[in-house]
């Protein structure tokens, strides 16, 4: 397991969004853009895929531990900011969710076609063949390399 992959897990376990991953970054002076987090998270490879060095994952584990616990003149509990984190993630959903029901459909422009009825939906194509799938396992002879006297 790389650096990225260990990014990637505590980001997903942690429900943290791009933008609060530069914030946290920010918090031991450490500049990161939401763009090379992007190239942290990709696949391996994704022609812009950017491995995450040691320094990166350091800087964001320190960054984490204030983030979540504060720091000695202001301690927090970890429970409530993870809390808050989960809230505020709900609350993305839904306004994105929100957003989409909430667009006109009249965005599609409309045919001039007829509406096909129910009669024209169930009639199959004239030339129409059904294909045999393929078969999921090759058949083929084993050889042990020994000669059989049949």
């Amino acid at each position: 397991m790389n650096n990225n992959d260990v990014f990637k897990k505590l980001r997903v376990a942690l429900q943290l969004r791009d933008d609060q991953i530069v914030e946290i970054m920010e918090l031991v002076d450490f500049r990161v853009s939401k763009a090379e987090l992007g190239a942290f998270f990709r696949n391996a490879d994704h022609p812009n895929y950017m491995d995450c060095g040691d320094q990166v994952l350091r800087n964001f584990l320190n960054g984490l531990i204030i983030h979540l616990r504060g720091t000695k003149e202001e301690p927090k509990n970890p429970q409530e900011v993870l809390a808050k984190n989960k809230t505020a993630v709900k609350n993305n959903k839904k306004s994105f969710s929100a957003t989409k029901q909430d667009k006109p459909k009249t965005d599609r422009p409309k045919s001039n076609k007829p509406k096909a009825t129910k009669a024209d939906d169930k009639k199959p194509a004239k030339n129409f063949k059904a294909k045999k799938p393929a078969p999921v396992v090759e058949k083929f002879k084993f050889k042990s390399g020994k000669k059989s006297d049949s």
